[in-house]
């Protein structure tokens, strides 16, 4: 096989990869759904008591399979340009967030740590905004829950404004009904908030002082419509980052359930712990119960239109009943993460959850790379440079075996002006010009398969590099140096991408040309049409392959250089 046509091999490999990216984005990870109508009335396994309220305990309560999936469906309250009585709004070093006290709904979040883009370094990323119909709402549903039948209570706090100032270990924002209930249950619901931390808590405190008990369960759920995110980068060839639902199941700890999927039919799962999220590229929002508890997780459309932005999604959780004796106390609740996928964050968060970062098949090659970068940026303080020396790493890793295709490419560059002679020798006679091949082959030692060799080995790396820097937000807005300010999208300019087909047209001219004048057109060709190929992909990827060639090209004449100093036998 000639080193030709592993090109093009590459490139038809790449392109196989992108394309099978595409169809998995379409067709892939079908999860398991079950059908929930709105008219059933039969009843659901009863999940594990809940924690016991104080004043005894109380069995686990059966709810209807529509009380299970609450339906809080109108449209929150919107947030004006300036904040009004019914909106609360909460500062911390990591959020900026406005609380609609129309249900306790956040409805605006945004992340201040994270620049919306870099020419506007001073406007904090939104993530969940009304406006783009994404919100997280949360309530207490069941036979005695306030946010039963699509009721929203209506609350009030303190002050309209609450900050969690430096020092402070922690902010709680108490909500309490505008209108006691007249029964004598009293109900609180609590935000809090911590320094550094993504991870907000949400609960319910409820007392009891009605004359008989009361049975409640709680539900946290986002809803979002199917419009892109507030801000959206393409990946490389056009490719839209995974925007849609994940979840755990009894059989994977990471299970995708696209958007489309849910017109067909609302998912549903009792589970014990785990989580479900909603994904974009670099962020997610997640509720979270307590592991330890036993939940309900559902996904559904509520609306379905012709056009799939107009769609309407839900998805969340609940808790089992919580019954809280006459006198008693108790609490129900969970925890909203709202941030960026920072793994380590999320492997502590739930268990799965850190696989939100999805690096594809190739998570064995991705997740070693990634922590590998890591450490060499902690080390240099500077994305590019990692890149860099994590090429030389990889590179001397690989050399033992590179060194044997190394030599085999330089044996068969020796062989050119025979194998010319054989081709005017044999002219159109393929076959024996093939044998006479094979027998020159065989006689000087040389294998016309090695120069394979070093492509293939780097062809996973490749690949597992390119879904690394597109799911890492460690490296969203990463400079490397001068005009190069983001390694995670294309060059503006595209120098390295024509650097990169220079480095590869020298890698060429140390590879032995073709005897076929048509393959060897197409040969001079490949550093084009791979200049043109490059041009989109992510400027830290296409500087992995640039530094890649350069050392190929270093490698090779050292290599050579052995070979022509090596004492003759």
């Amino acid at each position: 096989m000639d080193y030709q046509r592993i090109l093009i091999f590459m490139g038809l490999a790449v392109t196989g990869y992108l394309l099978m990216l595409a169809w998995q984005e379409d067709y892939g990870h079908q999860a398991t759904r079950t059908q929930v109508e709105s008219s059933t009335t039969g009843t659901v396994d009863a999940f594990p008591s809940a924690p016991a309220a104080t004043g005894g305990e109380s069995p686990a309560q059966t709810l209807s399979s529509d009380t299970f999936i609450p339906n809080v469906e109108a449209a929150p309250t919107s947030v004006p340009s300036t904040l009004s009585a019914n909106i609360v709004h909460v500062q911390t070093d990591v959020f900026s967030i406005d609380i609609d006290l129309l249900g306790g709904d956040i409805v605006s979040l945004a992340l201040p740590k994270y620049p919306a883009a870099l020419v506007e370094p001073d406007r904090p990323l939104k993530l969940m905004d009304s406006g783009n119909q994404y919100v997280a709402q949360s309530g207490l549903i069941g036979p005695d829950g306030t946010d039963k039948n699509g009721a929203r209570p209506n609350y009030e706090t303190s002050a309209g404004n609450f900050e969690l100032k430096t020092g402070q270990s922690e902010l709680e924002v108490v909500l309490t009904p505008r209108y006691p209930d007249e029964n004598g249950v009293r109900i609180s619901k609590i935000f809090t908030f911590k320094p550094q931390n993504y991870l907000i808590d949400v609960r319910y405190e409820i007392t009891n002082g009605s004359n008989s008990p009361v049975n409640m369960a709680f539900f946290g759920q986002i809803k979002r419509d199917g419009r892109p995110p507030l801000f959206q980068v393409d990946n490389a060839m056009g490719l839209q980052p995974y925007l849609g639902i994940a979840t755990r199941t009894q059989e994977d700890l990471y299970d995708k359930i696209d958007l489309s999927d849910l017109e067909d039919g609302a998912y549903q799962q009792d589970f014990t712990g785990g989580y479900i999220a909603f994904l974009q590229h670099y962020f997610l929002s997640a509720w979270v119960p307590t592991q330890s508890d036993s939940v309900r997780y559902y996904a559904r459309a509520l609306n379905v239109t012709a056009e799939p932005e107009q769609n309407l999604y839900t998805l969340g959780f609940t808790s089992g009943v919580l019954t809280v004796a006459q006198g008693g106390r108790g609490q129900l609740g969970g925890s909203f993460y709202a941030g960026p996928k920072n793994q380590a964050t999320l492997a502590e968060i739930s268990k799965g959850l850190d696989l939100t970062v999805d690096y594809g098949f190739l998570w064995f090659i991705a997740q070693p790379l990634f922590s590998a970068l890591t450490w060499i940026h902690s080390l240099v303080n500077n994305w590019g440079f990692a890149i860099i020396l994590l090429t030389v790493c990889v590179k001397t890793l690989l050399y033992p075996l590179s060194a044997a295709s190394f030599k085999s490419m330089a044996k068969m560059r020796k062989l050119q002006p025979e194998m010319v002679r054989l081709k005017e020798r044999y002219g159109e006679d393929r076959q024996k010009f093939s044998q006479a091949m094979m027998e020159l082959y065989k006689k000087e030692g040389a294998n016309p398969l090695g120069g394979c060799l070093p492509i293939l080995l780097q062809m996973p790396v490749f690949l597992a590099l390119y879904w690394t820097l597109m799911e890492s937000v460690e490296l969203r807005h990463a400079p490397f140096i001068l005009w190069i300010d983001d390694l995670s999208v294309m060059d503006p300019f595209f120098v390295l991408p024509i650097l990169m087909g220079i480095s590869m047209y020298l890698t060429q001219m140390m590879q032995p040309e073709p005897p076929d004048p048509v393959q060897a057109k197409v040969f001079k060709f490949m550093p084009i049409i791979f200049t043109v190929f490059f041009l989109w992909f992510p400027s830290g990827l296409v500087l992995y392959w640039l530094i890649n060639n350069i050392l190929s090209v270093l490698q090779q004449l050292y290599v050579t250089r052995q070979l022509e100093n090596a004492p003759r036998a």
